[in-house]
């Protein structure tokens, strides 16, 4: 287990960004799309290796609940009615950390896809 933890998870008034600050004093804002489309749920990650799914459409997602998990992490649950990622500590820091790099590379699978940010609609 680490001995890094949150000491404070605050969602923004308009419901776009997760402000997390951690007991080593680090602080970051995580926009509600990136939560949502980076979700450790298996919905979205898959049940196996190349079982990733791109999820379009997400740009204006917001966060309508934050329901504690144990000690160790926090349901996130979505306007788009998607509530099933358990994001731990350990994630929210790596996405704090490197959420702009994972972002990027979910932008390119969007174009891949002929997807984008803005429509759910999927390709045929």
């Amino acid at each position: 287990m680490s001995d890094i933890w949150p000491t404070e998870l605050k969602v923004s008034k308009d419901r776009q960004h997760l402000v997390i600050t951690f007991n080593n004093g680090e602080s970051f804002t995580l926009s509600a799309e990136m939560l949502r489309v980076l979700s450790p749920s298996a919905e979205v990650q898959g049940h196996g290796p190349g079982q990733k799914v791109t999820v379009p459409g997400k740009r204006n997602v917001a966060i309508i609940s934050m329901t504690p998990t144990g000690n160790y992490a926090v349901r996130i649950g979505f306007d788009d009615m998607h509530d099933t990622g358990i994001f731990t500590w350990s994630y929210l820091r790596e996405l704090g950390e490197r959420g702009e790099e994972l972002f990027a590379v979910y932008e390119n699978e969007l174009r891949e896809k002929g997807m984008n940010r803005d429509t759910s609609e999927k390709p045929r």
